[in-house]
């Protein structure tokens, strides 16, 4: 036992040096991309694509959306398409080149301008790095130490995945509630330090290329109970977008996973449509972040967030339907903020109320990203920590977050006991004898 457990600490510290790793490699990649695109050297992807001229607006997604179709193609039919998910459940053994591969396309597509989230390249870059961690790690350590479990492989892998996330937004405790929650559904303290303890390496490791501060402006804290209050009310809200965001992703990803040439002009095609709607809007572009920004900074108008509340889930499902592949969580966020600034800007213009944009609408988005992936832990966390607002926010992320999975939860278990009452159709019926 002894010996099994100093190999699994062994492999946890080394799992999260190699999830810091893979998230600096691929923010640096992200960009380099951005900056070659949109032609700048410094400020976020909004500053670079609001100083571009509307020819580049147009065909850098365009071009990029080609240049990753062309890969995924050659990919999908070398080697078929790599699953995390079922890579870490056991189900496929892990590819680590077309992996890593598949990583380096959604950091080409999302750096030029694609609507799909950047954290799910990361988390298949700190998954690979981690495998050939472990295995070297076991191959060094296996005539002294124990072998790990397929449990411990498990484990490591999720926590991998979650770190990697982490790193690439500077968010720890995000990343550690990613892992433990959305990707291994537990609360176990074993695995809960495993997460915790890479998330955190990893963002150290990274932090020299991610981490960037923001100065932003916050109500005061004495607001903190009104805004409680106001998580509650914009619960409803926040159910609405998140189940209608998850509905348009569903129906939006082709099955199965489309393998043709038809990738090639698809991706562009997506990629040109957005580049057009950038012109007008510069904050669509991207994974969302820039629509975070403009919701925090609060330079929104009614029409304009009511424009990137319609716009931004669609050019993502449009994306997902032509065979790209890329995070969802940072779109879904986006969404929420936006739908959270149409709500406030309405309320402060018909019913002259003065309440704090960038609070509500981050506010919503922690309820939105709750629904999304039925987790109001990590929601009120990735937000919170995205965002860097004062403390007492925290606590009213959470209410948001677990108030819109309650209700979630209430319209499930409505709708399951409606399907249990509903009479049988006469020939599904069992006739007595």
């Amino acid at each position: 036992m002894t010996r099994r457990a100093l190999e699994f600490g062994s492999a946890v510290l080394l799992t999260g040096l190699l999830a810091g790793v893979a998230g600096a490699l691929t923010v640096s990649l992200l960009h380099a991309v951005e900056h070659l695109a949109y032609h700048y050297s410094y400020g976020l992807l909004l500053d670079g694509i609001g100083a571009s001229s509307p020819v580049r607006r147009a065909l850098a997604p365009a071009i990029g959306g080609a240049l990753a179709g062309l890969g995924w193609w050659i990919l999908r039919r070398r080697s078929g398409t790599p699953s995390l998910s079922a890579t870490i459940a056991g189900k496929k053994p892990m590819q680590h080149l077309p992996m890593a591969a598949d990583a380096a396309l959604q950091a080409l597509a999302v750096g030029t301008g694609a609507s799909l989230g950047r954290e799910t390249a990361p988390r298949q870059l700190a998954a690979v790095l981690s495998s050939y961690g472990t295995t070297w790690l076991g191959r060094l350590t296996s005539s002294t130490l124990g072998t790990l479990t397929a449990r411990d492989r498990e484990i490591l892998l999720s926590c991998a995945a979650g770190a990697g996330l982490g790193a690439v937004y500077s968010v720890p405790l995000g990343g550690a509630f990613f892992a433990a929650r959305v990707m291994m559904g537990t609360w176990h303290p074993k695995v809960v330090g495993t997460a915790l303890i890479t998330s955190s390496l990893a963002v150290a490791v990274s932090h020299p290329v991610t981490h960037f501060e923001r100065d932003l402006t916050w109500p005061e804290p004495a607001l903190s109970y009104q805004f409680t209050m106001l998580a509650l009310a914009i619960a409803p809200l926040a159910v609405v977008i998140g189940l209608a965001f998850n509905r348009l992703m569903v129906l939006a990803g082709p099955k199965p996973q489309l393998t043709s040439w038809v990738l090639i002009p698809g991706v562009a095609l997506a990629g040109l449509i957005t580049g057009i709607c950038s012109i007008y809007r510069p904050e669509l572009p991207g994974n969302g972040r820039s629509v975070l920004v403009v919701s925090v900074d609060a330079h929104l108008g009614l029409g304009a967030a009511a424009v990137l509340l319609v716009l931004k889930p669609l050019l993502t499902a449009l994306y997902l339907r032509v065979g790209a592949v890329g995070g969802l969580i940072t779109p879904a966020l986006a969404t929420g903020a936006a739908g959270g600034a149409v709500a406030t800007l309405a309320l402060n213009g018909l019913a002259n109320t003065h309440l704090q944009l960038p609070a509500v609408a981050l506010t919503c988005a922690a309820g939105v990203l709750a629904i999304t992936q039925r987790a109001p832990a990590f929601a009120a966390l990735f937000v919170w920590e995205l965002a860097h607002p004062p403390i007492w926010l925290l606590l009213v992320f959470a209410v948001a977050a677990y108030a819109s999975h309650g209700i979630r939860l209430l319209r499930e278990q409505s709708a399951a006991r409606a399907k249990a009452t509903e009479p049988k159709p006469a020939h599904e019926k069992i006739r007595e004898p």
